[in-house]
């Protein structure tokens, strides 16, 4: 039986799956600025996008 969310990704066309990656990747990019906001509060706009920069360049999973 699939799930809700299997039944809506498959309905989605390319694009729109596409969109939602896209849209999924920048808020995750917004959410650990937030963090490391919260954890440094004496860094940088600048050393916040460069921290985020390199973890999402360098991330494994």
């Amino acid at each position: 039986m699939k799930t809700e969310a299997q039944k809506v990704l498959q309905a989605m066309s390319p694009a729109q799956k596409l969109r939602a990656a896209e849209r999924l990747y920048h808020s995750a990019r917004q959410l650990k600025a937030a963090a490391l906001r919260a954890e440094h509060p004496d860094w940088t706009d600048e050393a916040i996008r460069q921290a985020v920069r390199q973890i999402f360049m360098y991330a494994r999973s």
